[in-house]
């Protein structure tokens, strides 16, 4: 029970920074870090070491969250003033982001256009942007290579810049 614990101190914080980066919500993440520790537990004996075990947990988390969403019939999207109510921080990121919200309605719009980014860009950029992970751990945690990550993080970042200067 004591390996438990640790292992859950040493993962718990890397597991919810995950969680609220994919779901914008703090609080579902907290719940969705409890139930990935214990679907670990559960399938403990499925880790084969392939890859580093925070990533495992990541991969547990990913598909905690979706069976979250296939329970929720009506996915309501937040407005990106509740995210940085909630600490999320939009500057100093690669698409400058803060330079082109001026107002309230563009800043909805491009939470808009992240949220319906087709998969798998969304997952990556989303990965990527809020959570700060290497292409490596995101290939690890997509089932995919490195490359792989590169490539569909490029592809989003073009598909929202094309879609804030159509809304402009």
């Amino acid at each position: 029970m004591k390996k438990v614990d640790n292992i859950y101190q040493e993962n718990a914080d890397y597991v919810k920074r995950f969680l609220v980066a994919l779901t914008f919500d703090v609080d579902l993440a907290e719940e969705l870090t409890q139930e990935t520790f214990y679907q670990a537990v559960k399938s403990i004996d499925k880790y084969n070491g392939t890859c580093k075990f925070p990533v495992w947990l990541c991969q547990i988390a990913k598909h905690c969250y979706y069976n979250h969403l296939r329970k929720k019939k009506n996915d309501n999207v937040e407005s990106l003033d509740v995210l940085n109510e909630k600490g999320i921080d939009f500057d100093n990121k690669e698409l400058q982001i803060s330079e082109i919200i001026e107002t309230r309605d563009s800043y909805v719009s491009i939470h808009k256009i992240i949220h319906n980014l087709p998969e798998p860009y969304r997952e990556v950029f989303v990965l990527r942007y809020f959570s700060d992970l290497s292409f490596k751990e995101i290939g690890e945690i997509v089932g995919k290579s490195e490359s792989y990550a590169r490539v569909n993080y490029y592809r989003a970042r073009q598909k929202i810049k094309e879609q804030m200067e159509d809304t402009l």
